[in-house]
């Protein structure tokens, strides 16, 4: 995946401004295997963040081999490679963060200023080669290199993206291909599908220092089954190179892999032929002239500070449980009535002990709140124990008018007497928080759609307003009455967040790009309804058999 650095692009609004804790500052790019991203280490080194695009991630064989492939990677060092310095392969959606290399590719800087001189080039194989001994030593054979994989900077190349190909091989995503790699600069072997060693990595050398020397692919332009075919059953036109370069390039441009140079040969071929500015450190003067000025860097993204303050999470919302967990008993709630009288009797004490206890409490909270995993069950009611609780003032009512109005608060709920909740799912009380109503495994594709104000949100056909396609790259979620977000990071958002989050968003679509199972959106319709969408299928390979699968959570007129 290439780092893009003639220019940095702004983000765009589909954008995550966070993956796996690096803050996003501008567009890299895009390759074969998605999205490049310019971040920063915290200690203010830039990264490049590639995030995996939809079709690799949906595939559970990629996770599997891009892990292994990651692994191996981390233990690659050389002069001539960009580190690999963190990843995950089972993040939502997998990435991976490199050492960011403030320079051109190849392909920009040949196509900026037309064919290297031959000094150039020497310098460049020699790199490359060294770079490729690195990589071949952890038992990584690239597969793709070329122009585009080979970064220009100040002090010499840069080889980016090994072991990434080993990883997409054999996915969905390479179905219609059959071959790994980009067919300009592919060996015989690889083209035919016979399998690739270290020597596939020489002859891929060969055909990019070709390129630097030519401007141009040694075997021609044209459609893809073309040059494949050239490449298999043609000998190269070494004529067209300059006489100095041909028998390195014969040598690594052999069609029998076992005739091809190795990278060790071809360092010491290079350095013969430089002779004293081998060691006389002419090579970053080289590079300048070649890479050209370097481009400014952003600066870091600081961490942003909200135009307005976070809300507290009501009490009743927290005392709410998640789908499937059970209404608590009444030694429960007085467990939790008296846990919260110590907290408002500690902020009276002292201001430093209240700080303790309340995040004593928030941590307990989550603790309880857990995943929803319900089985097509409403959730249950607001608490009205904890809602009375939360009430309270310092040194106010006692456990027996808590309690009192406790009760009171279940028969206005909606609840029988035995805790369960209405068929209604909505509060009859006024001021009280509405109630959530789960749906398990709501599908969404071509002829089908949800609504939120629906008893039964999934509908037959487009009369929703929640709906999905796939006109655009990574298919979207998109509605004409209803706004969406993208809750990045997110497991478990809550109703306030939700609410939060939507109430500064316009947006009537979202993308799902980078989107997989367990992420979660946020959407209100035009009646005021909130839900929540958390994805456990996505399917999105062939669009026209493109489908989501996940399970809504719906508060009914939750919009304040």
């Amino acid at each position: 995946m290439n780092q893009a650095t003639g220019a940095f692009q702004p983000l765009r609004a589909d954008d995550p401004p966070v993956v796996g804790g690096y803050r996003i500052a501008a567009r890299l790019g895009a390759g074969g295997m998605g999205q490049v991203y310019l971040s920063h280490t915290q200690g203010g080194r830039p990264v490049a963040v590639k995030v995996v695009r939809p079709e690799l991630a949906d595939d559970p064989g990629f996770r599997r081999r891009f892990g292994r492939e990651i692994e191996a990677a981390r233990q690659v060092r050389g002069a001539y490679t960009a580190e690999l310095i963190d990843a995950d392969a089972d993040g939502v959606p997998p990435w991976l963060a490199t050492l960011y290399v403030p320079g051109p590719s190849l392909t920009e800087a040949v196509t900026r200023r037309g064919p290297l001189p031959v000094p150039a080039v020497l310098w460049l194989m020699a790199g490359v080669a060294e770079a490729l001994q690195a990589i071949h030593a952890e038992g990584i054979v690239h597969r793709d290199l070329k122009p585009s994989n080979v970064l220009l900077a100040a002090d010499g190349p840069r080889v980016i993206d090994f072991g990434i190909a080993l990883a997409v091989d054999g996915t969905s995503y390479t179905a219609t291909g059959g071959t790994i790699g980009t067919p300009s600069f592919m060996a015989p072997e690889q083209a035919s599908g016979d399998g690739t060693t270290a020597a596939t990595d020489v002859f891929a050398l060969g055909q990019t220092a070709a390129f630097a020397a030519l401007g141009r692919p040694l075997y021609g332009s044209g459609s893809a089954v073309n040059m494949l075919y050239r490449i298999v059953h043609c000998e190269p036109d070494l004529s067209l190179l300059p006489q100095a370069l041909r028998p390195l390039f014969a040598r690594c441009l052999a069609a029998d892999p076992a005739q091809r140079a190795t990278p060790a040969e071809v360092v010491q071929w290079c350095r013969q032929r430089l002779g004293a500015d081998a060691d006389g450190g002419g090579g970053p003067a080289v590079w300048r002239e070649v890479a050209g000025p370097q481009a400014v860097v952003p600066a870091p993204v600081a961490e942003s500070t909200p135009a307005y303050p976070q809300p507290p999470v009501p009490a009743q919302a927290l005392a709410q449980p998640r789908f499937g967990e059970p209404q608590p008993t009444r030694e429960q709630r007085r467990s939790r009535r008296r846990r919260g009288a110590l907290i408002t009797a500690a902020g009276v004490t002292g201001g430093a002990l209240l700080v303790v206890a309340l995040a004593w409490s928030v941590m307990d909270v989550k603790d309880r709140i857990g995943d929803r995993v319900a089985a097509g069950a409403t959730a249950s009611a607001t608490s009205p124990a904890a809602r009375s609780s939360s009430a309270s003032v310092p040194g106010g009512s006692s456990d027996s008018s808590s309690e009192a109005s406790g009760s009171s608060g279940e028969a206005g709920d909606g609840a029988s007497g035995d805790g369960a909740p209405s068929p209604s799912g909505s509060s009859s009380g006024s001021g009280q928080e509405p109630r959530p109503q789960g749906f398990i495994l709501m599908r969404l594709d071509a002829k089908s759609s949800l609504s939120l104000s629906d008893s039964d949100p999934q509908l037959e056909g487009p009369e929703g307003d929640v709906r999905f396609g796939c006109k655009s790259v990574g298919c979207e979620l998109w509605g004409e009455e209803t706004v969406f977000i993208q809750m990045f990071g997110a497991h478990g958002t809550t109703l306030d967040e939700c609410r939060l989050m939507l109430g500064s968003t316009t947006r009537h679509s979202v993308k799902l790009a980078a989107a997989a199972a367990g992420t979660e959106i946020c959407m209100k319709d035009a009646e005021g309804n909130i839900g929540l969408y958390v994805i456990q299928t996505k399917s999105t390979a062939i669009p026209d058999l493109a489908f989501l699968q996940g399970d809504l959570t719906v508060w009914r007129g939750a919009a304040r």
